[in-house]
């Protein structure tokens, strides 16, 4: 009887599954809630505006501002900073923001979606599913005039948090448009 002939001796060795065995090469990732559709809608409203009252004003303004003044302010800094994060993740195209940047906003989103998109390894603005989304919490506002804000920003991406700054003036470019709200300054920090 030769070796590869003889049964082996003593209990069957037991061996790791697989599973325990192979380290993971990318560590699982929690996906975020959803954002729902990516629709952007900046128009301004067709009801008037509210009047400024008299009365206090909220800490850091300058100027007296009515609550629901500021309230449809925020509302719109809240999304516009929305489509702007996503548009440098890659899920929006830059130009949906063309109406409502300056040239010098404009470029620097249209240059941080590209680099977001060459160091993930997938084009700009092609509505990729990203793991994580990013999600405005809050927009604080201060009004240094009724046409002029400033805005402090926080985006949560998954566990990661980071903030923005940014500025917006209200313009009418021309006659036959109402006045809109223009960000001529955006800060990433």
């Amino acid at each position: 009887m030769t070796a590869a002939d003889r049964p082996l001796a003593g209990p069957p060795r037991r061996f790791r599954p697989l599973r325990e065995t192979v380290v993971p090469i990318r560590v699982p990732v929690p996906l975020a809630s959803t954002q729902g559709t990516l629709a952007l809608d900046l128009e301004p409203r067709h009801d008037p505006p509210a009047a400024a009252s008299p009365a206090g004003r909220a800490a850091g303004d300058v100027v007296p501002i009515d609550r629901r003044w500021r309230g449809d302010v925020e509302q719109w800094s809240h999304r516009f900073a929305q489509a702007a994060v996503e548009i440098v993740g890659g899920d929006r195209p830059v130009s949906q923001l063309l109406r409502w940047t300056t040239s010098a906003v404009y470029a620097d989103l249209e240059r941080r979606a590209r680099l977001v998109a060459q160091a993930g390894g997938h084009g700009a603005a092609q509505g990729r599913v990203q793991p994580v989304r990013p999600k405005v919490l809050s927009v604080r506002t201060c009004f240094l005039d009724r046409g002029v804000v400033e805005s402090g920003i926080h985006v949560r991406y998954g566990e990661r948090s980071r903030a923005l700054a940014a500025r917006f003036e209200l313009r009418a470019p021309r006659r036959e448009e109402a006045p809109r709200w223009i960000c001529t300054a955006l800060d990433w920090s």
